[in-house]
């Protein structure tokens, strides 16, 4: 008798359990929301957070020259949100589409003072200032904001490869004789490197400066930072 009782009791708490807990199940379910538990939001909110975009970390500090002679460095960038890339101006392959595409950059953010552009040269003993601005002439580059720098070749070796971790390199084999990632890097107004999450959930870290897709995407994300 008594056991039949305790059956009985624990057949009621389950029914109970069912009512309350079975449609909160089937619910998140249905909104495909089944793993997203308090614990796994913390997890994910600190790399997902500010606009949706991914913050990498600090970009690494620089101070070099522009094509007008004057010191540039990260704190120049303080407070805007700037793209940044590594190119040479003699390049027969990549970086003339490179340019095109950072030209798309400035022509949809022209007036904007809180957008800027950072082109580094690695090929320091041919583009010095003259050449830089000769280079940035041809192209027609109107923005004041989008500074074409030059230095210690080491030190801009360095940046691109261990402080980026964008490669650039002399190679006598290939035409022009360096050769260098086609990716462009994307900086937040506190100075941090930031992106987006492939299809995967994965940070894609930067953008493709070569294909109307990265150029698409890194064009969105440039307006979620400016909006921050």
């Amino acid at each position: 008798m008594f056991k039949n009782k305790s059956y009985i009791g624990i057949s009621f708490i389950i029914l109970i359990f069912g009512i309350y807990a079975v449609p909160k199940i089937i619910s998140r379910i249905q909104n495909g929301a089944v793993v997203k538990a308090d614990r796994l939001d913390k997890v994910s909110s600190e790399s997902n957070a500010e606009g949706g975009l991914v913050k990498i970390g600090p970009a690494p500090k620089f101070e070099l020259v522009n094509q007008d002679n004057q010191t540039i460095s990260n704190a120049s960038y303080k407070g805007k949100v700037y793209v940044l890339e590594f190119f040479f101006t003699t390049c027969p392959s990549i970086c003339p589409k490179m340019n095109q595409n950072m030209l798309i950059l400035e022509k949809k953010f022209f007036g904007n003072p809180n957008f800027g552009i950072v082109s580094i040269t690695i090929d320091p003993k041919h583009d010095t200032p003259e050449v830089l601005k000769s280079h940035a002439e041809l192209l027609g580059v109107k923005s004041s904001n989008w500074h074409f720098l030059t230095g210690d070749r080491q030190e801009i070796f360095d940046l691109a490869n261990k402080g980026f971790n964008l490669y650039a390199g002399e190679n006598n084999k290939v035409n022009g004789g360096f050769e260098h990632s086609g990716m462009f890097a994307l900086i937040d107004k506190n100075g941090n490197i930031r992106c987006r999450k492939d299809d995967f959930g994965n940070p894609i870290l930067y953008y493709d400066g070569l294909e109307k897709s990265g150029v698409r995407d890194i064009q969105q994300d440039i307006s979620i930072l400016l909006a921050e």
